[in-house]
């Protein structure tokens, strides 16, 4: 299969430039995208709006402008993958997940790691293996371009870590059950299905939850762990971890996704402009049969 020219002009003369001239090139992708492209303007406004109805417009704008700052950020680092080499890599994510994941990897304890899209969630995907114990698995929506999806896929597994069509979750677990795993769930992504999800409030809005993380962490005893990816400086993060349970299947259905999710709510309110605010998140609504979760 042949790369499209949008590789070859765009995508590939990036993954060969310096991070300071990456950098440079972020912010006029910034201007291009903001001002003249517009680039889901109305989502971004929407969702900020609607997650933090107590703030001003001006400060709606302050953090429209900041997020898609970062977002073009995203962008040229995510490109920057592609051909990053492990030295440099180790520089750009460093590991801060104390004693948990070494202990419950020598306990034998598999592991689900609930996070969502904040910070840069690529450099992380790309990285993990090297500094987590666990053999690392990522279930993923796969993308429409299949070339692109193709190069995404090989871009994340690089350096160890392993990818799974999100319908291919239960195949995983399957195949996987006599490795010793730390399973990667995203608790922002839109359920497919409105009624087959765990409904919360989370950012201010009736929001599904899909049950993944929690229903596999029962089914396989799996400790359950929180995972933060913080900005240290441009282009430099840290991974921290924070244990939720290591007993599952002792938590009440649905309090495993809501600490998962709300822990990820905090962190966002504390920096907003580092969450995908283009994600359509709400697109789904709960249907009138459906319970909403009251506040843990």
């Amino acid at each position: 299969m042949f790369a499209p020219p949008l590789y070859y002009i765009f995508i590939y003369p990036i993954t060969r430039l310096p991070f300071r001239a990456i950098y440079a090139l972020s912010d006029a992708l910034y201007y291009l995208i903001f001002y003249v492209v517009r680039y889901r303007r109305k989502v971004v406004f929407k969702n900020l709006e609607n997650s933090f109805p107590e703030k001003s417009s001006a400060e709606i704008n302050k953090i429209a402008r900041a997020f898609y700052r970062h977002f073009c950020d995203l962008i040229v680092e995510s490109f920057k993958m592609f051909a990053i080499s492990e030295k440099e890599l180790r520089k750009r994510l460093t590991f801060k997940a104390g004693d948990t994941l070494q202990n419950l990897h020598d306990q034998k304890r598999n592991i689900i790691l609930g996070g969502g899209h904040y910070n840069n969630w690529e450099v992380f995907a790309v990285a993990c293996q090297l500094g987590i114990p666990h053999k690392c698995l990522a279930l993923y929506k796969p993308i429409q371009n299949s070339w692109f999806d193709k190069l995404m896929k090989q871009s994340r597994s690089r350096f160890g870590l392993n990818m799974w069509p999100i319908k291919k979750a239960k195949e995983m677990f399957e195949q996987e059950k006599n490795d010793l795993t730390l399973s990667i769930f995203a608790m922002d992504q839109s359920p497919s299905n409105a009624n087959r999800c765990h409904w919360m409030k989370f950012l201010n809005q009736e929001t599904g939850v899909s049950f993944g993380s929690e229903k596999y962490a029962k089914e396989n005893n799996s400790a359950v762990v929180y995972g933060r990816i913080v900005k240290l400086k441009r282009g430099h993060y840290c991974f921290e971890t924070e244990l939720i349970t290591e007993n599952p299947n002792d938590e009440s259905d649905g309090r495993i996704l809501e600490i998962l999710t709300k822990k990820l709510e905090v962190d966002i309110i504390s920096q907003p402009q580092y969450w995908l605010w283009t994600h359509k998140r709400w697109k789904r609504k709960r249907p009138e049969n459906m319970r909403l979760s009251p506040q843990i």
